[in-house]
């Protein structure tokens, strides 16, 4: 993270994400600031709170692209939630809390994989040993007896032991050049015994049923569980295996958690559903209890999950909504002020679509192009059929719901439904998308104001 300076933030951001340089440059500075406090005298560091943002803008203008490569730029636990989703307690359905608990694991799994990462050739190296064994079984231990009863004397066992080596180091250099991958073998690989029955979760009580399987299953010892596979697969299953054993869990939660504590992101989608008057009827009763409930997990408290207690103060929370029924003002106050930083999202223009189209490492246009060359079919569009595809999708979202870039996903489908269609049965060809061709495939979808059909 050091590396990373704000500008740097932003250019990496750049290459997936067209505009918002607004929120690109607060979530950048966000991000840096939780460097710099980690670098400030401890009797300040514990003061210093995160900049929490809520992000303002239609759907489809890159509002949680921008919190999920953060996440991935950074290296650091991300969970996307919707607000919509958790009620207030006494409400059935899910809890706040249960979003730490989700982030605690997804932390807990990135630190196991970078840890089994780290003794992956290890594994490997026990798994092929184990393969060896079950390939080639031969006892060595004992030296045959004599005639008379006696032992074999300790220099011919000794030899029998060197030959015996010899042979295996044949046979492990055939394994490694893959000679064996298709044979199939028999493994015996510890397995989780059966898990008990939720019967709590409908109730709004998941979390406390995976404690209660957890807890009933680490009660019954695991057993060894016979497999029969091929070779490769076999190398997979005991390699897991062999990682399991290498790593420390013990060390792996207590990264985990720190990881959670210093470097958590949460992105609370839909935030503006939860926002509304206080004389609210009907199913929308529970919103502002939703709020009161998220309050305490953004200002910082104490969440217990099943690898220990979670303190949340300097978890960053970036929150997103359209608010266009309801204003940031309907929040709750207390959860107000929690939220410092407001950026409202532009809207995309005809310009933007254009660059979403072209620019980005994972761009639409680049996607259809690697699917299609798969099957030997050389996809090109010249720079008019992307003007008019932008001009398309941008006067589509003006005349009915703007729903962003999403639009592009509905115009593209539609331009290339046929080709897609009847390319298995065609190949090494190449298709030419001109915007003569975009204009005669998507003209219903420009001039029909129903549009019912295209709408995502």
């Amino acid at each position: 993270m050091k590396e990373l300076t704000p500008r740097q933030i932003v250019k990496e951001l750049d290459r997936y994400i067209v505009g918002q340089e607004a929120a690109k440059k607060s979530v950048a500075i966000a991000m840096r600031n939780r460097w710099r406090r980690l670098q400030v005298p401890d009797h300040l560091r514990d003061e210093i709170m995160p900049n929490n943002i809520i992000l303002i803008g239609s759907t489809g203008v890159g509002k949680t692209e921008i919190a999920r490569r953060l996440a991935m730029l950074t290296q650091a636990p991300f969970l996307k939630v919707e607000a919509s989703k958790f009620t207030e307690v006494g409400y059935v359905g899910r809890d706040v809390e249960s979003i730490i608990r989700d982030l605690t694991e997804v932390s807990v799994n990135m630190v196991r994989h970078e840890k089994e990462a780290g003794v992956k050739e290890q594994a490997q190296e026990l798994a092929n040993e184990r393969l060896l064994d079950i390939l080639f079984p031969v006892a060595v231990d004992k030296a045959p007896a004599s005639n008379q009863g006696e032992s074999v004397d300790e220099g011919e066992a000794e030899a029998l032991r060197e030959r015996h080596q010899r042979t295996r180091d044949k046979l492990r250099v055939r394994l490694d050049n893959g000679e064996f991958e298709d044979r199939m073998v028999e493994i015996k690989a510890s397995m989780d015994s059966n898990p008990v029955l939720q019967v709590m979760g409908p109730f709004g009580m998941d979390d406390i049923a995976v404690n209660l399987q957890e807890m009933f299953g680490n009660l019954l010892p695991k057993k060894p569980r016979a497999h029969k596979t091929t070779v490769a697969e076999g190398r997979k299953i005991l390699a897991v295996e062999e990682a399991g054993k290498l790593i420390d869990m013990d060390e792996v939660i207590r990264d985990a958690l720190q990881r959670v504590e210093q470097m958590g992101i949460v992105f609370v989608d839909e935030l503006d559903k939860i926002a509304g008057e206080g004389h609210s009827i009907g199913p929308d009763v529970s919103r502002e209890g939703v709020q009161r409930d998220i309050l305490p997990i953004v200002e910082g408290c104490n969440v217990v999950t099943k690898y220990g207690v979670v303190q949340t103060d300097h978890i960053l929370f970036i929150a997103a909504g359209a608010f266009h029924v309801s204003k940031p003002s309907d929040l709750i106050p207390e959860l107000q002020g929690r939220f410092p930083i407001r950026v409202e999202m532009d809207d995309l223009t005809q310009k933007d679509f254009v660059k979403i189209l072209t620019h980005p490492r994972n761009a639409l246009i680049k996607q259809y192009v690697a699917l299609l060359s798969t099957e030997g079919v050389k996809l090109t569009f010249d720079r008019a059929a992307i003007n008019e595809i932008a001009r398309v999708a941008y006067e589509v979202n003006m005349s009915t719901e703007n729903i962003g870039a999403r639009r592009l996903h509905t115009i593209l489908t539609t331009l290339l439904e046929d080709i897609l269609f009847e390319q298995p049965e065609g190949k090494d060809k190449t298709i030419a998308i001109t915007k003569a061709l975009v204009k005669e495939q998507v003209e219903a979808i420009s001039k029909d104001q129903d549009l019912s059909r295209y709408i995502l």
